[in-house]
């Protein structure tokens, strides 16, 4: 499904980015470094930079240009804990260690705070998530996670929103009530991503753009990884590729959806109008099956998603797509001029439990299943500690089972369209 691409979409994002874009060169020689990472996402480069810091010589290869895919096109929401939930990974792992992995990723949200001002870049991070809840009967999902938070997690600091206050947050009659979260937040996600970008050259690391992998095998006692122009001998090897694995590592492949995904960012409102649409500036999503997500940007936009595909394309018209959901939550928003609309596919795994791991010095970091903003620096963390010596936190994510989809992507594309089709079906009921 993989198409090389010399240019990021017409996102917004890559708009407000334009003076930051930069080209990397093109891989036209053979190196020797320690860890070779195929992928500049946020999973390779919280990792190679991560490895370049701890003093180890670190590539990495990217297909198109950094942050191309999904960490350059996602809703930017930085929300502790996984598209899963922590049922599955309680289950699989059992409640102590399964708070080492939520510990990993509410030290996520501190550590993505503080990178901005540690690295010298901007990435218009804004704190604050409002979880709201659309039908009464699920207004107990909210109270139920407010106080498992607390009791089983550690997290103590979320706050409930009834309906008598849901309108200082979201001027929308849709909600019943929300549950806000003052450590999570919103950023520009391809701002982040060029800044991690710069901080890992100033560590001494290289970056290739439009370089594929095609191809990486045992080699000399690690790895060899070859694209057009040239090749990489590494020590390890770390397949950050998520969605755009493809025939890189079939047995990989197979664990992963692609899934497709869009949003749409407005015209500029204007501050007033902006402000009085998200008076706290909160990031909000919703508890259905089928979720809207959206938040204001510093330039006084909506930025608006939700919108999902399982087979394989995106729609024509990703704006005309998406308006009736935006209207829907704010009428008052009619008829409003969409200035940019984008999307991407994102890698989904069957139980939506991350896929991370690692076996005779080469790792791999996928399956975030659309949550990966804070999930992909922790699961970094866990990888690049493996290869430093401490694989304590790695072993637990390698005791998630992720099956492969049954009868492989042309058959299960489908079936999740069908049960998409289901669930939103139980969401209108």
């Amino acid at each position: 499904m993989f198409r090389q691409a010399s240019t990021h979409v017409e996102s917004y994002y890559a708009h407000v980015c334009q003076d930051r874009l930069k080209n990397y060169p093109i891989l036209q020689a053979d190196l020797r470094c320690d860890v070779a990472v195929i992928g500049a996402g946020f999973s390779g480069l919280h990792c190679a930079l991560r490895l370049a810091e701890a003093g180890l010589s670190v590539v990495i290869l990217e297909a198109s240009r950094v942050a191309w895919a999904a960490s350059g096109r996602n809703g930017g929401q930085a929300i502790l804990g996984w598209s899963c939930d922590t049922d599955p990974l309680e289950k699989a792992l059992g409640i102590e260690r399964a708070k080492r992995l939520w510990d990993s990723v509410a030290w996520a949200a501190t550590e993505i705070r503080e990178l901005p001002q540690r690295y010298g870049f901007d990435c218009d991070y804004r704190p604050g998530h409002l979880w709201t809840a659309v039908l009464p009967r699920r207004v107990g999902m909210l109270r139920e996670w407010q106080e498992e938070a607390a009791l089983r997690w550690g997290h103590d600091q979320l706050q409930f929103v009834g309906r008598e206050q849901i309108a200082d947050w979201v001027a929308s009659e849709r909600y019943c009530a929300g549950l806000y979260d003052p450590q999570a937040g919103h950023l520009n996600p391809l701002k982040l991503a060029l800044g991690l970008a710069e901080a890992f050259v100033r560590a001494g690391g290289q970056i290739f753009e439009l370089s594929q992998a095609l191809s990486q095998e045992p080699h000399a006692g690690g790895y060899r990884v070859r694209t057009g122009q040239g090749s990489v001998q590494a020590d390890r090897l770390i397949l950050a590729c998520n969605t755009y694995i493809d025939r890189l590592e079939p047995r990989l492949a197979r664990r992963i959806l692609p899934v497709g995904t869009y949003q749409v960012a407005t015209a500029p409102l204007g501050a007033e109008r902006a402000a009085a649409l998200l008076p706290r500036n909160a990031c909000i999503t919703d508890n259905q099956f089928v979720l809207d997500y959206f938040r204001r940007t510093p330039d006084h936009r909506l930025l608006f998603g939700g919108g999902c595909t399982y087979l394989g394309g995106l729609p024509k018209d990703m704006a005309a797509a998406t308006r009736p959901f935006l209207e829907r939550v704010f009428p008052q928003l009619a008829g409003v001029s969409i200035e940019f609309a984008w999307g991407g596919h994102i890698d989904v795994t069957r139980a939506r439990t991350p896929d991370i791991g690692g076996e005779g010095g080469r790792y791999w970091l996928q399956g975030f299943s659309g949550h990966g903003v804070l999930p992909t620096m922790a699961a970094a963390r866990a990888v690049t500690d493996a290869i430093l010596g401490q694989g304590d936190e790695l072993a637990l994510y390698q005791q998630l089972r992720n099956p492969d989809f049954p009868f492989g992507e042309r058959l299960a594309a489908p079936l999740e369209a069908i049960g998409k089709a289901w669930y939103r079906l139980l969401d209108y009921f």
